[in-house]
């Protein structure tokens, strides 16, 4: 397989972390950045590789000078990507480029820091909470209880579904 085939391989399927210290026994071994994660992962990355977090919170970050990410190389090559995606180009070669530096500049505690910032977004933009009345909650749980549904979703769901079709029919 030729070496650019191989990266592209590679680049397609979600990286793993390459740990700096001893890789843990057990649990989920941490991940690197999938194409799928950019959108919430690009400003948590570009707020948290500022130079002023470098000082602040200097256990996040790689301190090892051999492989040591440049900052400035870091910020020209995620610039790049957010380029890339703009245009609606394959990213993949270049996310895997901006993988690698990410590696490099953040330290294994840094980035399981931000990965598990990174998943209390991700779970954020899945749900939305409106506030309701308790009457209006209470009609709600009757109406739960007299269609036999299990959750607020499936009882507004329900009551949208059946108001659609009486508009349409």
């Amino acid at each position: 397989m030729t070496e650019k085939a191989n990266a592209e391989k590679t680049a397609s399927v979600t990286q793993c972390w390459v740990y700096h210290g001893r890789a843990p026994s057990s649990g989920r071994r941490l991940l690197l950045l999938d194409k799928s994660e950019l959108i919430f992962a690009l400003p948590l990355v570009y707020r948290l590789i500022h130079p002023v977090n470098t000082t602040s919170r200097i256990d996040w970050f790689n301190q090892d000078e051999k492989s040591k990410t440049d900052y400035s190389l870091l910020i020209e090559q995620l610039n790049l990507l957010v380029k890339q995606r703009k245009l609606n180009t394959n990213i993949d070669s270049i996310l895997h480029k901006v993988n690698q530096l990410l590696n490099g500049y953040f330290s294994d505690l840094g980035w399981r820091i931000l990965r598990k910032e990174l998943s209390q977004i991700k779970k954020r933009q899945k749900k939305s909470h409106i506030e309701l009345s308790k009457d209006i909650i209470l009609k709600l749980k009757h109406y739960m209880e007299a269609e036999l549904l299990d959750s607020f979703d499936q009882a507004i769901d329900t009551l949208l579904s059946e108001h659609a079709s009486q508009r349409n029919g």
